[in-house]
């Protein structure tokens, strides 16, 4: 599975920022810009009765979609069809492990990136053997596997703890 993919769209929803007037009571639809309603047309009668987080959502993402490249919104749809196809306790597990890793702290969450990216460098070979290892273990061995892991991370300085 593409989990990367998934992480890059939860990435995207919680970085998208736009100049969308939010009022109390939501995003008016006459705030919205011409592109904007052109994108959330199919949203247009109901918009009003929509609750407003979904419409500060939607309105975020319509931004985004704007500003896309075709290439972009072609990635794009192919991700967003991949998030829809996966059952609801699938996207329901990715939407809490997302909180957890961004709860984390800013350190942590850059060691994850590095591993990450250390692990996409090496050769799909070597990371179907990595994965076929982990899976084959009992989850005693995954445990201590993590705990390893948890032990290797850098330890701050006498110097960082003044």
């Amino acid at each position: 599975m593409k989990v990367r993919h998934i992480f890059t769209i939860a990435t995207l929803a919680a970085v998208f920022a736009t100049g969308t007037v939010m009022a109390d009571d939501g995003v008016a639809w006459e705030s919205l810009s011409e592109e904007q309603q052109k994108v959330l047309a199919q949203f247009a009668e109901q918009w009003s009765e929509m609750n407003p987080a979904r419409q500060e959502r939607l309105s975020m993402g319509a931004d985004r979609w704007a500003n896309m490249t075709p290439v972009q919104r072609d990635a794009a749809q192919q991700r967003f069809k991949m998030w829809r196809d996966l059952s609801d306790d699938r996207r329901q597990l990715i939407r809490d492990r997302y909180q957890i890793y961004r709860d984390l702290p800013a350190a942590e969450q850059d060691r994850i990136r590095h591993n990450y990216k250390r692990f996409r460098q090496l050769r799909n070979d070597r990371r179907q053997q990595l994965r076929d290892r982990y899976k084959k273990m009992s989850p005693e061995q995954r445990k201590r596997l993590r705990d390893r892991m948890i032990d290797r991370r850098p330890q701050p300085s006498a110097v960082d703890r003044h």
